[in-house]
């Protein structure tokens, strides 16, 4: 049994000054990053995570995912453009020990990290099963939209799954209590 943490979307886009910025993105940012720095320090405070991966939006032309007049359900603000420095993981997320990458959304939207795909060409829950993890700890931004979507689908998957909610930030109150609801619901645990 290995457990790996996902750490999803914390990119520049998703964070105060990016085209959809969610407020408090920065610092889950930075507070995910100093975990990540004692994790790949070995350090005996870090949680016992076997692996570590992690997840971006990736789009190239998600055709009716970008609108000019945006719901900010189903339809956003242009933003994680291929090529873009909006595209990147957020600075305070360093050090960057990702044992991979799954970029998702290249032509259409995609908000769970299971939709992405690693250099490799693998699917996140392949790619899991072949280093024998069993448990999922997800965190990330937003947790109303991303990270709900992530949980739900390691759940599907077959994975025991959390969310550290304390290395998470969502769009608005409303939709992340109902994204909180539905993940426990379905499952999830909330640590």
């Amino acid at each position: 049994m290995k457990r790996a943490l996902i750490v999803v979307d914390v990119q520049n886009d998703f964070c105060e000054g990016g085209s959809v910025g969610v407020r408090g993105g920065a610092e889950v940012a930075f507070r995910i990053g100093e975990l990540l720095h004692h994790w790949t320090l070995k350090d005996p405070k870090a949680p016992p995570y076997d692996l570590v991966v992690a997840t971006r939006d990736h789009h190239v032309d998600p055709r009716d995912h970008f609108s000019d007049r945006p719901d900010f359900e189903h339809t956003w603000p242009a933003h994680c453009v291929v090529g873009t420095d909006g595209e990147a993981f957020h600075p305070n997320l360093d050090p960057q020990p990702f044992d991979a990458v799954f970029l998702k959304g290249e032509h259409a939207a995609a908000y769970s990290g299971f939709e992405g795909r690693c250099s490799d060409g693998s699917g996140l829950a392949d790619w899991l099963r072949s280093h024998e993890v069993t448990q999922v700890d997800v965190c990330g931004l937003p947790t109303d939209h991303c990270v709900r979507a992530t949980a739900l689908d390691a759940v599907r998957e077959g994975f025991e799954t959390r969310v550290l909610k304390s290395l998470c930030a969502g769009v608005a109150a409303q939709t992340t209590n109902a994204a909180l609801t539905e993940m426990t619901s379905a499952g999830v645990h909330l640590v």
